[in-house]
């Protein structure tokens, strides 16, 4: 059975046209807020397993304990957690051990972001990305051409040829033109 929708008049629409807003705003917020729990979930994990490995200190320990929980948080959890990605997220708490660095970024970045940044073969990268794209709100791809245009190290190379050199500052003070100017 299939019903016609009312026609509202201007106050009703008005109302339906608020609880739109309404709804769609809620919407936004709770994948923001499941997306958030998501990763720093991750971390938590991640993190968790590292310090137990490592309170361990034995290797071969370690790679067989990680194929062991992963199996046994998949068949209970899901894929989320196969053995890939539960090494993704050792890798992440590994990288990103500010743990109120990784709650804030959380609130902008995707689990994917993270994927993204992980392979970065500095902190220094991860770090400037990771904020560049949280600051800049990009996206997957976004993030990916950014890394790929390498704009950390073009930005590196400008902020280092912003900066004079010393022995710049001290020639200048030596310049009879420049002493002149001053009257000295």
């Amino acid at each position: 059975m299939t019903r016609k929708l009312q026609i509202l008049d201007s106050c009703e629409q008005q109302l339906l046209d608020e609880l739109f807003k309404i709804i769609e705003a809620g919407q936004k917020q709770l994948a923001i807020n499941v997306n958030s729990g998501l990763v720093v979930m991750f971390w938590n994990v991640g993190f968790r397993v590292n310090k137990f490995v490592l309170n361990n200190r034995r290797a071969e320990y370690g790679k067989k304990i990680v194929v062991t929980l992963s199996r046994q948080l998949q068949s209970k959890y899901g894929r989320n957690f196969g053995e890939k990605n539960f090494r993704r997220m050792l890798q992440f708490a590994d990288n990103f051990q500010n743990f109120e660095n990784v709650v804030t970024l959380s609130r902008h970045l995707s689990w994917s972001h993270f994927l993204t940044l992980i392979p970065l073969d500095t902190v220094q990268k991860q770090q400037f990305y990771a904020n560049q794209a949280a600051l800049h709100s990009w996206g997957i791809r976004e993030l990916r051409k950014q890394i790929k245009n390498k704009v950390f190290e073009r930005t590196e190379i400008a902020n280092s040829q912003l900066l004079p050199d010393k022995s710049d500052l001290q020639d200048i003070f030596k310049d009879p033109y420049f002493l002149n100017s001053l009257g000295i």
